[in-house]
């Protein structure tokens, strides 16, 4: 009869995110996961191909969530860009506030997300966020010029600055070891931060 591997399975990710969260994907060993997991290292490879699927299987769910529901959001805006009141544009943003409660709901995958995935597809996580809000902003700032809403002309590169300092200043939260209420609580001063200056930035 076969043996059930879901309780080894479950002994090795247990093991895999203490090793990530302790050393990092880059000095992770696989040798000390099988060993804390109880099997061999040949054992191990049975489950996972290799130390960066193994990291996937603990962070890919979650991070594809949170894109999804980026695109969500997208797909929202882009349909308000034909009615929004330009008084209105930015001013009600509730999205730093949602994005940190999502992260923190998800603490785990995105402290290995961004403190410990050196080496790995996800180390690029802050710049891929980066470059998808830059092209869903402009073009929803198209839309919006479609409608005759005036706003400033800009230099692309330091719109992209921007961008990814306000990204980077989210990820400080999780990388300065914030609680939940500290996290949220910055978030709004984030947007009080940003929002203004944005809005000064395009011209409207």
């Amino acid at each position: 009869m076969p043996k059930d591997k879901t309780e080894t399975h479950s002994r090795i990710i247990t093991a895999a995110k203490k090793e990530f969260m302790t050393y990092g994907f880059a000095d992770a060993s696989m040798r000390r996961i099988a060993a804390d997991a109880g099997i061999t290292v040949s054992g191990l490879y049975k489950h996972f191909p290799d130390k960066e699927a193994m990291f996937a299987s603990l962070t890919e769910p979650v991070i594809s969530d949170f894109f999804s529901n980026y695109q969500a959001r997208e797909t929202e805006y882009f349909e308000n860009a034909a009615t929004v009141d330009p008084d209105e544009i930015m001013s009600q943003s509730r999205d730093t506030v949602d994005m940190m409660a999502y992260i923190y709901d998800h603490l785990d995958v995105f402290q290995l997300v961004l403190t410990k995935s050196q080496g790995t597809r996800y180390e690029t996580f802050l710049h891929d966020l980066a470059v998808k809000e830059e092209g869903s902003t402009m073009e929803y700032m198209r839309r919006l010029r479609e409608r005759g809403i005036p706003m400033n002309d800009f230099r692309d590169a330091e719109f992209h600055l921007l961008v990814t300092t306000y990204f980077r200043a989210v990820a400080e939260a999780v990388i300065h070891g914030f609680t939940r209420e500290e996290a949220l609580h910055y978030a709004e001063t984030i947007g009080r931060v940003f929002r203004p200056g944005m809005r000064e930035f395009f011209g409207i």
